[in-house]
């Protein structure tokens, strides 16, 4: 709760034998509560309008006297307006503590956010995953660069930290570092956060980031379509290397489980379901919502091929997963091969799944996203991406149903014609004619 009332007053104080010249002081009351000191600043008593509470005449000392005192009151109100915002309580000695500098507090950004990445690495695997703690290592180093390149220095502290800070560093890492703007942008959230960090624990007042504005650009990454998958699984490797990587990846299109999930997948993770057919019953690792998979035959097939592997035997896992670099570094070898127009990762394993495999085969989506372990259907949205052969089923569907709506117009012409040559006759008949005219009517 806020200050119910405040006062700020300057007056001058007698602290010498001499009675003209004395010291400028102010005093702070909040809730009743006073608070003054010195502005260290010297006036003669002669020179001073308490009414106005500020020197008299234009002369250079007396205007450079009063713009300290103006300046002094916006400083202050400044504290109190980003106390308000926050909506943390001040107080006389808080307000005179900050004016006075006692309560600034020189934490380096550097610092802090290694701080962070510690706290970060001594909590991995209860609410941390690596991955994460990675992304902050890249953009705490990046930052270091940065500081150097433009500071000439080893450390900054927060109060050194501005808009235009964060929009040069911002150009750092476009340029320097050439990152995409949705990278860019990444790096710039992870490095707020220790701002914002830094905010709670009162190290500084003011965001830099306030009006920092940045948007992500939208960018659709493709599944493999069904014919593509389809070379995938069938392409012979020469070595063996790279047929247990793409056994691995078409396994991960097949169950939709991510990397980590999947170089995870003990053997008791495979479970019999309700309908007595294998099922994989596990726990994501990103999220630790759980992922019932029933296993199709493409998957089953792999799980039997690799059951007496050294590696899974050893691991007690069920498949011969690599590291995700050499799975990544491994799978751009194999798109080369496969003459692919892209490169291969292993979450377009996953997308795969969510596309190809299921949306595109009438699964509901609400299943695909229990599947997926999505905690939301608009997480699953982003993987319905619909590929050509589906347009072009459900085109060719559409133009079925318009077909079979609309009239049958050679029957309907030919009613016509009936009508219209059983009108002939009748006419013929009521008047005994031959006009040819009328003949050639029905031409």
């Amino acid at each position: 709760m806020l200050e119910s009332s405040f006062g700020l007053a300057f007056f001058l104080k007698r602290t010498s034998n001499n009675s003209k010249i004395r010291t400028v002081y102010f005093r702070i009351t909040i809730d009743g509560v006073p608070k003054e000191t010195s502005t260290k600043r010297k006036w003669e008593a002669t020179r001073w309008d308490q009414k106005t509470e500020r020197a008299i005449g234009t002369k250079e000392d007396a205007k450079a006297l009063n713009f300290f005192l103006d300046t002094l009151i916006i400083k202050i109100n400044e504290y109190k307006t980003e106390n308000m915002y926050s909506g943390k309580p001040i107080t006389a000695q808080k307000v005179m503590d900050y004016i006075l500098g006692k309560n600034t507090n020189r934490a380096k950004v550097l610092e802090e956010f290694q701080k962070h990445n510690d706290e970060m690495t001594a909590l991995l695997g209860k609410g941390y995953a690596k991955g994460t703690l990675d992304r902050f290592t890249i953009t705490i180093n990046h930052l270091k660069a940065f500081i150097r390149l433009k500071f000439n220095a080893q450390d900054l502290e927060f109060s050194d930290l501005n808009l235009a800070f964060i929009k040069d560093f911002e150009f750092y890492l476009r340029s320097v570092r050439n990152c995409s703007n949705n990278t860019t942008l990444k790096y710039i959230a992870n490095f707020k956060k220790i701002v914002l960090r830094a905010i709670d624990h009162e190290v500084i007042l003011k965001d830099p980031f306030k009006n920092f504005k940045g948007k992500k650009s939208k960018i659709i990454k493709k599944p493999l379509s069904t014919q593509e998958l389809y070379e995938l699984e069938r392409h012979y490797f020469s070595t063996d290397r790279l047929n247990v990587v793409r056994d691995v990846f078409v396994f991960q299109c097949y169950t939709g489980l991510a990397y980590i999930d999947v170089y995870q997948l003990k053997k008791t993770d495979i479970k019999v379901g309700i309908d007595k057919q294998s099922w994989i019953m596990s726990e994501r690792q990103k999220t630790g919502s759980s992922t019932n998979v029933p296993l199709l035959p493409q998957a089953l097939k792999i799980i039997e091929k690799y059951k007496d592997h050294p590696l899974c035997i050893q691991r007690g896992t069920v498949l011969p997963v690599a590291s995700n670099q050499k799975m990544n570094e491994y799978l751009k070898e194999i798109a080369l091969l496969c003459a692919f127009p892209f490169t291969l990762n292993t979450h377009m394993a996953r997308r795969t799944f969510g596309s190809t495999v299921t949306l595109q085969n009438n699964v509901p989506i609400n299943v695909v996203k229990e599947m997926l372990g999505h905690s939301s259907v608009k997480q699953t949205e982003a993987y319905a991406i619909t590929e050509q052969l589906t347009v072009g089923r459900e085109m060719a569907l559409l133009n079925e149903r318009i077909n079979k709506s609309k009239p049958n117009m050679c029957e309907s012409d030919a009613a016509i014609l009936r009508r219209l040559e059983k009108e002939i006759e009748d006419i013929k008949k009521k008047y005994n004619v031959s006009d040819p005219h009328l003949l050639n009517l029905k031409n």
